[in-house]
């Protein structure tokens, strides 16, 4: 489905020599990015480590008062904007989905984090006092690799930026998701996977299930195992995650939501919406403008 919000890949946010890795002080990204306040979507990883500054900035819906040493993390597709108060600075990451690819025997490590599930209440976390002045050193050298010689430069970003995420995995950072064991089981993982490709049109938890190679009842058990719901709700929630999304665009009209998620009648998708959040489409926009 394309996009219907601005989708910001990393060639234009950067001056960087290719389009695969950005790095810079967040202040610098701030001045020469100050329209990106609107709600937008990034074609690629973005992390943000937060020093100094606040306000809030909001990540599909869920909405976070910023403070020095937290730091978020956002995977590809996720909805976000923000209003921030006073000198922003800390550091911005943007790395494109294959930026590891060439480098990791597992092409999923990333996922291995509780991060980076895609799940944005998991997203943000405020960094513990006993790792701030390490972590920051790490952020300094990734820094630091920009003015040097290009021969293994990015490999040398790459650890750094694993040593990153392996330090704050391991820590005991405030918001992290302890032990989540979503990523455990290979077949949860590509369902979720799956669904984020097929939701549009693909709605019963068997169809999933076939694709998988599984029955409908194992795909079942374990999604209420590891997830705590059952697969028909992982797959609705999903459908209006999207919904929720393409309403806040206040160019579309909500048939064009409607039918842009696949649902043939305006009403349906009304009752479908209203069945699983509790308000209309309508209310929600209001409340979202509000």
């Amino acid at each position: 489905m394309q996009s219907t919000f601005p989708r910001l890949d990393i060639g234009p946010l950067s001056e960087y020599r290719e389009d695969h890795i950005m790095i810079t002080r967040f202040s610098e990204y701030l001045r020469e990015h100050q329209s990106l306040v609107f709600p937008h979507r990034h074609s690629f990883y973005h992390l943000v480590l937060f020093t100094e500054g606040g306000g809030k900035h909001t990540i599909d819906f869920h909405h976070f008062a910023v403070q020095p040493y937290q730091i978020y993390f956002m995977t590809p597709g996720q909805v976000h904007s923000w209003d921030f108060e006073g000198n922003m600075e800390g550091y911005v990451v943007n790395f494109s989905d294959s930026f590891f690819q060439s480098f990791l025997l597992q092409p999923e490590y990333l996922e291995s984090f509780s991060f980076f599930h895609g799940d944005s209440s998991s997203n943000v976390l405020l960094i513990g006092q006993d790792i701030r002045q390490q972590l920051m050193g790490l952020f300094e050298e990734l820094l630091a690799q920009e003015e040097r010689s290009p021969v293994l430069r990015d490999d040398m970003i790459r650890v750094l930026l694993l040593q990153i995420f392996l330090l704050i995995e391991q820590s005991d950072t405030t918001g992290k998701n302890h032990g989540a064991p979503v990523l455990k089981n290979v077949i949860v993982r590509n369902f979720i996977k799956i669904i984020d490709k097929h939701y549009q049109k693909m709605r019963l938890p068997g169809q999933y299930a076939e694709i998988l190679n599984v029955t409908p009842n194992h795909l079942n058990a374990l999604c209420k195992e590891h997830l705590g719901m059952q697969a028909g709700a992982m797959i609705r929630n999903r459908i209006i995650l999207e919904a929720k999304r393409l309403l806040i665009n206040m160019d579309l009209t909500v048939a064009e939501v409607a039918y842009k998620l696949n649902f043939n009648d305006n009403s349906y998708f009304t009752k479908f919406f209203r069945k699983e959040t509790g308000i209309t489409p309508e209310d929600f926009r209001k409340n979202s403008a509000a």
